[in-house]
């Protein structure tokens, strides 16, 4: 099912939330809401989404919503979803809003088990590329260079010394019905992602590259333009993975200014120009393995 108008709420469904002035992760979960509708389960781990959006008497959630422990969002989703078919409820999606370190490290023994099972769930990873919620710890999806409380960077390092752990291809390994990545910069593209997940009788994974001004040292009115700027300077991609197969949704001729792009961002103000060609290294054999095994 494509995106139309009728896929999409003027109501709005993540509202008066108590997050940083920016926050790439609950601008995601407003347009990933505006799709899915009031009747949603939402299912969040502890990260910064649960901390600002479960804050009693508030709810920032139009629809039903709990909060998980952190390695068992997927499972938590399970457990709803079969109480839900139980009780004879339809129309009707369960949902789980992970962070990066929620899904890539902690939570994806979890996120295995409901694939493997088929479980029709939703599943939806915010990536602002650090552990955010507890003071910018490095995660699996945090990329080669960024500066963390536990990546610093100095002399002898160039703060985080690994690139991001490839979670799309280690979930579509599963062979998945459905799988996608997206970015809160093409919000179209992210639109009609979530519409076709929604639609899914099965499990699908969306895995939503999202900006945090507070975790990154950048301006608040940049987070949609960084998000934007990632997918142009490639160094974020937009695909999918149905049918058992790959597909690029977008593949540019050239790519956009990485110095640019990286210089916008204080995690990254402290790399030299070998840094900067060890992460264009890094994305064109990326790049090279996708365009030479996916679909254009």
């Amino acid at each position: 099912m494509g995106l139309n108008a009728q896929n999409i709420t003027n109501e709005e469904l993540f509202y008066g939330h108590k997050a940083c002035g920016g926050c790439g992760a609950a601008l995601s979960i407003r347009l990933v809401m505006k799709v899915l509708g009031k009747r949603t389960f939402a299912i969040v781990p502890p990260n910064c989404m649960s901390t600002v959006a479960f804050i009693y008497p508030s709810m920032t959630f139009g629809c039903s919503g709990a909060i998980t422990p952190f390695a068992g969002t997927a499972a938590f989703e399970a457990g709803v979803e079969a109480g839900a078919k139980e009780l004879g409820l339809t129309d009707y999606t369960v949902v789980g809003f992970a962070g990066d370190g929620g899904t890539a490290d902690i939570g994806l023994q979890s996120l295995s088990g409901a694939i493997d099972r088929g479980d029709r769930i939703m599943y939806i990873c915010y990536d602002n590329e650090a552990y955010m919620n507890t003071g910018v710890q490095t995660s699996g999806l945090t990329p080669y260079g960024a500066k963390t409380t536990t990546s610093p960077a100095g002399d002898r390092l160039p703060g985080n010394t690994k690139a991001k752990k490839n979670v799309f291809e280690i979930v579509a390994a599963h062979d998945i019905p459905y799988a996608a990545t997206a970015s809160l910069g093409y919000p179209e593209d992210l639109l009609n992602k979530v519409a076709k997940a929604k639609a899914v009788n099965g499990p699908s994974y969306i895995h939503i590259f999202a900006p945090c001004p507070t975790g990154w040292g950048c301006a608040s009115e940049l987070t949609v333009d960084l998000a934007k700027k990632a997918v142009d300077t490639g160094l974020w991609y937009l695909a999918e993975y149905e049918n058992h197969e790959y597909t690029l949704n977008r593949n540019p001729k050239e790519f956009g200014d990485v110095k640019e792009y990286l210089k916008k961002q204080n995690r990254f103000a402290h790399l030299k120009d070998e840094d900067i060609a060890e992460i264009c290294r890094i994305r064109d054999a990326k790049w090279a393995q996708m365009r030479t095994h996916w679909n254009a």
